[in-house]
């Protein structure tokens, strides 16, 4: 290899060296934005592209067999690596061995086009096409994310989209659009209520700066003739990062009368109902609805959700 490889092959080492501790130091934790987690599981495109970049397995080995063994690796320090992060604490996401393969597929697809001491072939070409359809394939998944964060940031006061048909990018749970009980010109969310010891939903992805606003908003329809309890649970980042006592968060009991049921909650109650702090009203992060031993399951629809 010329100097200029060899040059470009310990900066990427030099660069990796630098990059891997971040596998198991920092970064994005379970009560991260979809955002900040989406750009950084970039990064492992990024490594694995340098640390090929550093090994040059092309010394050894060409065409399908580099192309195999490469792959074979990969994979395999791929699931270690993933093991080793859940060790720290971090969430496993298989979806990162994907990336690591990107990363080196990259670099060997292009590699022959780079370097002009390397003949291309039509297989070059066909790897180029598809690694970089690959990587542009990551690339829009992160846009896409940033786009919905944008979009939904902009909806404030509201702070779930009804209109939207599928709530699972923002809701975890038993929840589901619908027409049934909705407002005029809305939809609603059924939310359907198990028998477990707590059943219920969670809005994990909404607008987190709630400064401005003095009072939360919401509506329930009760589609049954007998009264139901359900809690509301609103807690900030920092009691997801701490032993979510729940002395440290909002919890406000809804009872609900058959029909339409409308509550309106001071946010100042809400800051102060953590018992040793006030809660963080520039980063809220978690609101849910959720009822305790239900002695059948039963069905409630949320037809509003909004900050005023």
């Amino acid at each position: 290899m010329p100097c200029t490889g060899r040059r470009l092959s310990l900066l990427a080492g030099l660069l990796s060296l630098l990059i891997i501790p971040f596998l198991f130091i920092g970064g994005p934790d379970w009560s991260s934005g979809p955002v900040y987690k989406s750009a950084w599981n970039l990064g492992h495109i990024l490594l694995f592209a340098l640390l090929t970049l550093a090994v040059r397995p092309w010394q050894w080995l060409q065409g399908w067999r580099l192309w195999l063994a490469v792959t074979g690796v990969l994979l395999a320090t791929g699931m270690v690596i993933e093991l080793l992060q859940y060790g720290y604490g971090r969430d496993m996401d298989w979806r990162d061995l994907v990336r690591n393969l990107i990363g080196s597929w990259l670099v060997l697809a292009w590699r022959p086009l780079v370097f002009p001491q390397n003949r291309a072939t039509a297989g070059n070409w066909l790897m180029v096409a598809v690694t970089t359809l690959l990587l542009l394939a990551e690339l829009a998944t992160t846009a896409q994310v940033a786009a919905r964060q944008f979009q939904m940031n902009r909806q404030l006061p509201a702070l779930y989209d009804f209109q939207r048909d599928q709530p699972a990018p923002f809701w975890s749970g038993a929840i589901a659009s619908s027409t049934a009980h909705a407002l005029d010109g809305s939809k609603s969310l059924k939310i359907d209520l198990g028998t477990e010891t707590y059943s219920g939903v969670s809005l994990n992805n909404f607008p987190s700066d709630w400064r401005g606003f003095a009072t939360l908003s919401l509506a329930l329809f009760n589609p049954d003739s007998r009264p139901l309890s359900i809690t509301l649970r609103i807690n900030d980042v920092a009691h997801d990062r701490s032993d979510n006592a729940y002395s440290d968060r909002f919890n406000f009991r809804l009872d609900l009368e058959p029909g339409t049921n409308i509550y309106t909650i001071s946010l100042a109650t809400i800051e102060q109902a953590p018992e040793q702090r006030s809660m963080d009203m520039n980063n809220v992060r978690r609101l849910g609805l959720f009822a305790t031993r239900l002695p059948e399951p039963r069905t409630v629809y949320l037809l509003a959700l909004a900050l005023d």
